[in-house]
């Protein structure tokens, strides 16, 4: 079997696993008039871009923690925190420094029994292999597993969350960067 067959495999099996409930739950705290800040760090803290970037043709105000023009967090924002270990420590201090300060705060994890977790509001939890797992299978390095599948799950959100706001691909490509 190729090696690319074998990750898409993977990526599958963590799908198969993954509750989609838990996204319609998360849906009930995003909505266009509430501010979005993403959180994570290193691949984790990519996807959390990704998925801002998303947002944003979609019509929404997301913001990436640690950015320059992020502003300030305040009580009824909407607070992403993704971590495959649910126990990244700046990501767990950020998301409980938003807790206190009275944003929903939703976690993004494969651990249900992680800091990140119990201190969420709601978890989307992707059971992808992380690299602190012992005994995890994957044939890939650290946790892609967890990042590439936490990549398609918050793409299903926002799929799920323009289909809700009957945002059309036309409109979001109309907020698409075009360099042509």
């Amino acid at each position: 079997m190729r090696m690319i067959d074998q990750i898409v495999n993977e990526i599958q099996g963590v799908m198969e696993k993954f509750d989609e409930s838990s996204l319609d739950d998360v849906m009930s705290y995003l909505s266009k008039d509430r501010r979005i800040f993403v959180d994570g760090e290193g691949r984790s803290g990519f996807q959390a871009r990704s998925f801002a970037m998303r947002l944003m043709h979609i019509g929404y105000q997301p913001y990436v923690m640690g950015e320059t023009v992020t502003p300030s967090l305040k009580e009824k924002d909407v607070f992403v925190a993704i971590s495959g270990s649910g126990k990244t420590k700046n990501t767990v201090s950020n998301a409980e420094a938003a807790k206190k300060l009275g944003l929903t705060v939703i976690g993004v994890t494969s651990k249900l029994n992680s800091p990140l977790a119990q201190l969420s509001d709601a978890i989307i939890l992707v059971p992808g292999v992380t690299k602190g797992d012992k005994g995890g299978k994957s044939i890939q390095l650290l946790s892609s597993l967890f990042d590439q599948s936490v990549h398609l799950v918050l793409d299903d959100l926002c799929l799920r969350l323009s289909r809700r706001d009957h945002v059309s691909n036309e409109e979001a490509a109309a907020n698409h960067i075009n360099v042509e």
